[in-house]
């Protein structure tokens, strides 16, 4: 076993502090990463609190995870000693069901071993995350990093990257498409970034005025502020996909209504509570309400090098891992544009 240290949650009130535990020898197939960043996703931090039920304690959160690989395992082929790599939201699937063989792991119809508070496959090793020193994973289920990229600005593609880039590939988003993002945060500033890549015209969605000079950096051609629904009138029937990154409470039927003839909302945020909808909004355009889920492996590896080949990551603030919790408060409050970053360098 190999000795690892860690930040740890002991329950949903506790504060983070140093935690020490083990992870499993690398075995033939497996791939030792020392972490060198792990970006931390607002999920973290519902999970940390236990805000959507059925934490584990004590729990090192984390799911987006880059470094550098330290040893491989015998049969190991994908890797070698020195090699940049990632980490995303699972370790782990079931490799056999239908969702498996069709590279949807994070869907396995069995279990997936969600990289933390989660177990591995026999549902009793509990899984730890990246807010640790490194992290034992099977070569099957790691990612291949490009050097190419400032490697704390690549973290967060492992959730948010991956978590917006598959529903715009999924409804073929490119160039004659209209797209809207609703929320201008980690998920959101990534989908308006790789929407902008694909040759889409753009279009953010915001209740504050003050990110409309962002929204355009980051390649959106309009900037539409929701607070006043008047402003959206003159919108309705033109947008072909609307991705929905908010996770608070709001009106979806608002945004609906804005698209074309079979045009789709997804659905990548998660609020608390229940969102409301009116029959009324979908059933006369036969307009589309959806989720998605981050995405399987190899379509993971695929945004990784697309974001590598069009020069895409993240906009990041780096912290220390001893600021966690002023992290978490700002991230809440929408503070920070738009994803922290641990630089697990100050990990002691």
């Amino acid at each position: 076993m190999l000795p690892t240290r860690g930040y740890a949650v002991k329950s949903a009130k506790d504060a983070f502090e140093p935690f020490d535990f083990k992870r499993r020898t690398v075995g033939p197939k497996d791939v030792l990463i020392q972490i060198m960043f792990c970006g931390i996703c607002h999920s973290d931090i519902h999970q940390v609190r236990n805000e959507w039920g059925g934490a584990t304690y004590p729990m090192v959160p984390g799911h987006e995870i880059v470094g550098k690989v330290t040893q491989v395992g015998q049969d190991v082929k994908k890797f070698k000693v020195g090699d940049l790599a990632g980490v995303g939201c699972f370790v782990d699937s079931c490799r056999e069901c239908a969702n498996c063989k069709a590279d949807e792991e994070q869907l396995c119809e069995v279990h997936t071993a969600f990289t933390y508070n989660g177990t591995e496959q026999d549902l009793k090793t509990p899984t730890f995350g990246g807010y640790s020193s490194q992290i034992v994973v099977d070569e099957d289920y790691t990612l291949k990093v490009s050097p190419k990229l400032s490697l704390a600005n690549v973290a967060p593609l492992l959730c948010a990257g991956i978590t917006t880039y598959a529903p715009l590939r999924r409804y073929h988003v490119g160039k004659g498409k209209r797209v809207g993002v609703i929320g201008l945060g980690g998920l959101g500033h990534m989908a308006v970034k790789l929407a902008a890549s694909m040759g889409a015209e753009v279009t953010v969605f915001s209740t504050s005025q003050s990110k409309e000079q962002d929204a355009k950096r980051l390649g959106a051609k309009n900037f539409v502020v929701t607070k006043d629904p008047k402003n959206l009138v003159a919108l309705a029937d033109s947008f072909d996909f609307i991705l929905d990154a908010v996770s608070a409470p709001h009106d979806i039927n608002m945004y609906l209504n804005l698209l074309r003839l079979g045009g789709a909302l997804v659905l990548v945020g998660v609020p608390e509570k229940p969102l409301e909808l009116s029959a009324f909004s979908v059933i006369g355009k036969r307009r589309i309400v959806t989720g998605s889920l981050i995405g399987g492996i190899r379509e993971t590896q695929e945004m990784l090098d697309y974001c590598a080949e069009n020069n895409i990551t993240a906009d990041i603030e780096l912290i220390p891992i001893q600021k966690l919790a002023e992290a978490y408060e700002r991230t809440v409050k929408s503070d920070v544009r738009y994803r922290f970053v641990i630089d697990m360098n100050s990990l002691k």
